[in-house]
């Protein structure tokens, strides 16, 4: 869908039909006796839940919407220079025009072949479909009480899905291009050409709306109602109570934050500034959705971080679902990963791409030989890991060592990131035995530019190190299956905190969960199972506080596509701290015999230190994307951002 009026303008003249059609443009040219009539489409609970699965079909996949993918704008990533066609390195240039076209990128707004019914993951952009599937909301609130015939609890989980809908593909559009247009009902062809365009806070409160009807109407667990028990086992992609309310916390917060408040600037002057009203309201809402998530009654908990070996990702016998499964599932029949900690997830139609270039750019090529365009954190971005202790590495009282840097930290660090003398390749290497420990201390084996590590690290929470030839985690056998949710229960609780933290600081609490304060929503993530780390040390208050509540979610979000738009909304992306992208130098001490027999962590090096690789030369224009093109030029109500 290019521009947001030829969407909108043909969902107004023709009805939306239980089983869609491939694109805007083939609805102009259908053939008029195609039509399913509002009697067929809007008539039962089937016909309905059936109409409501196309938007579902539509959420895109970030890991495998295309051949190469990317999806970390912030300073976290970085890739060798063969991919600096793809929209990461595009952003580094300041080239924000790339989201628009880049095909690699899930948000993207064109892409030949988009099609809401396809199956196949590549032809599906959030853009792309947004404006699309809000018609289609439109559509079957406008219709459900005229034609429906089945139960009040049927009309009611219809009614909520579209209303989380609606206020869905809204809220992730908002993200990266600001205020838009509200379209809260179906539109004659005049009206979609004469949209206005609110701010981002006037359209925070339009969306809340339905995300609070949607709320009000969903069930905790479908499997546990008399509609939902027709699919029993078959609900986990379901919206739900807890995800509405979720959302609703969600958006409540965005609208509190910095730049939503203050507008795009410079300096970081307004970084702790958030609007207390919005702060609350994200807390109440957040917290509603803790107290559902504790009472039982939802199908949510927190995936184990128990390992017999953690660089491997092995997880221990009687482990349900691990951390690493959230990400990435082998062994299991090529199980979409999430588990019971996955809160928001499309359908993962293409399983498949996660043997080919997905699984295989995260390692040195040629050990993971598909296309050279390798997904590598940055040496800045690492420094978020912490200590074991719940201290940052700037702390002192951590007491972090320069000469043995990888010891004592965070275990999920251990989980996450590939550091040097870890032991990449587990069978026998053959010809790559200089790869077998990974060789990532400056001029090491695996810190060619080109096609290994140009940062001293490499980054394996999404996808395991075993995804090279020798091991073959990703072969056909294993059935591998990558996926990363929209939303997971950690991030309920780190919003809840920075929600709090925010309204009245570490030791308040919403009075929709009373017993929880910001500091303990922050324990109880570092606490899950198996991952047993304390919280934030109780000397951290004020803004010191907020900064730790940021770290965390960082280091526990890592790699998962958020930073941008947090660095974004705390007024941070254009601050010298996080523009830089740097690499970790240090020279090895230890040799092989130590990594074959030691734990890599333990490895003493030295002149450990960071240097530059590049710096983003952003400004105030940066805090958003620009809109279409087209999109302005049609209404001047509809202004273009900023700068562009």
């Amino acid at each position: 869908m290019e521009k947001i009026y030829k969407s909108l303008k043909v969902a107004a003249v023709a009805l939306v039909t239980l089983f869609g059609f491939s694109s805007c443009e083939d609805y102009l040219d259908k053939d008029a006796d195609s039509n399913v009539s509002p009697e067929t489409a809007f008539t039962n609970f089937t016909n309905m839940q059936g109409y409501v699965e196309e938007i579902y079909n539509c959420i895109p996949d970030k890991a495998k919407c295309y051949w190469t993918t990317a999806w970390n704008l912030g300073d976290d990533e970085i890739q060798n220079p063969q991919a600096d066609g793809i929209i990461i390195h595009r952003i580094d240039l300041g080239d924000f025009y790339a989201w628009q076209n880049n095909d690699q990128f899930w948000f993207a707004a064109n892409k030949a072949g988009l099609n809401p019914t396809s199956t196949d993951a590549f032809n599906h952009r959030l853009y792309g479909h947004a404006w699309y599937c809000i018609a289609k909301a439109n559509q079957g609130l406008e219709n459900i009480d005229k034609y429906f015939t089945g139960t009040e609890e049927e009309s009611n989980f219809i009614k909520g899905q579209l209303y989380f809908f609606r206020g869905w593909w809204h809220f992730e559009m908002m993200q990266f291009l600001g205020g838009l247009p509200y379209v809260d009902k179906v539109l004659t062809p005049d009206e979609a050409s004469s949209l206005k365009r609110l701010s981002y806070v006037e359209l925070a409160d339009k969306i809340a709306e339905d995300f609070r009807r949607a709320a009000d109407l969903l069930p905790n667990n479908w499997d546990n109602t008399a509609t939902g028990r027709r699919t029993a086992g078959k609900n986990e992609l379901r919206i739900t109570k807890v995800c509405a309310l979720s959302y609703l916390g969600k958006n409540y917060l965005w609208a509190a934050s910095p730049l939503m408040q203050h507008g795009a600037q410079t300096g970081g002057a307004k970084t702790y500034d958030y609007s207390a009203e919005y702060a609350e309201k994200a807390a109440e809402a957040l917290g509603e959705a803790i107290t559902h998530l504790l009472s039982g009654e939802t199908p949510y908990k927190f995936a184990e971080f128990s390992y017999s070996n953690v660089y491997d990702h092995t997880k221990k016998a009687g482990v349900e679902t691990s951390y690493s499964e959230i990400f990435f599932t082998t062994g299991r029949s090529w199980l979409q990963p999430g588990g019971s900690e996955a809160i928001l997830r499309g359908p993962s139609n293409g399983w498949s791409y996660t043997r080919y270039n997905y699984s295989r750019t995260f390692g040195p090529n040629p050990l993971c030989a598909q296309d050279n365009h390798i997904h590598q954190p940055t040496a800045n971005y690492v420094a978020n890991y912490g200590m074991a202790n719940g201290y940052p590495l700037d702390d002192a009282t951590g007491e972090w060592d320069i000469n043995h840097p990888f010891k004592g930290r965070d275990p999920r660090f251990y989980h996450d990131i590939v550091f040097d003398g870890v032991k990449y390749i587990n069978g026998d290497p053959k010809e790559d035995k200089a790869m077998k420990y990974a060789g990532l201390a400056t001029g090491g084996s695996m810190r060619a530019v080109a096609n290994a590590s140009r940062t001293g690290y490499f980054y394996q929470k999404l996808v395991p190190h075993t995804c090279q030839k020798y091991d073959g985690a990703d072969d056909y056998g294993p059935n591998p299956h990558a996926y990363i949710p929209y939303l997971r229960l950690s991030d309920v609780y780190l919003m809840y905190a920075e929600a709090c933290a925010a309204w009245g600081g570490r030791d308040k609490a919403a009075k929709s969960c009373l017993n929880l304060t910001a500091a303990q929503a922050i324990e109880v993530v570092r606490s899950r199972p198996g991952l047993d780390m304390p919280g934030v040390p109780a000397e951290y208050t004020g803004n010191k506080f907020m900064d730790e509540v940021r770290r965390e979610r960082a280091v526990e979000l890592a790699f998962e596509g958020f930073r941008f738009n947090d660095l974004q909304r705390w007024l941070l992306l254009t601050e010298p701290k996080y523009v830089k992208k740097t690499s970790q130098e240090f020279i090895r001490v230890e040799d092989e015999s130590f990594f074959a027999s030691e734990d890599p962590a333990d490895a003493r090096v030295a002149e450990f230190r960071e240097e530059e690789i590049l710096t983003r030369n952003f400004g105030t224009k940066h805090y958003w994307f620009p809109l279409l093109r087209n999109d302005t030029y049609i209404n001047a109500d509809i202004e273009q951002n900023p700068g562009w």
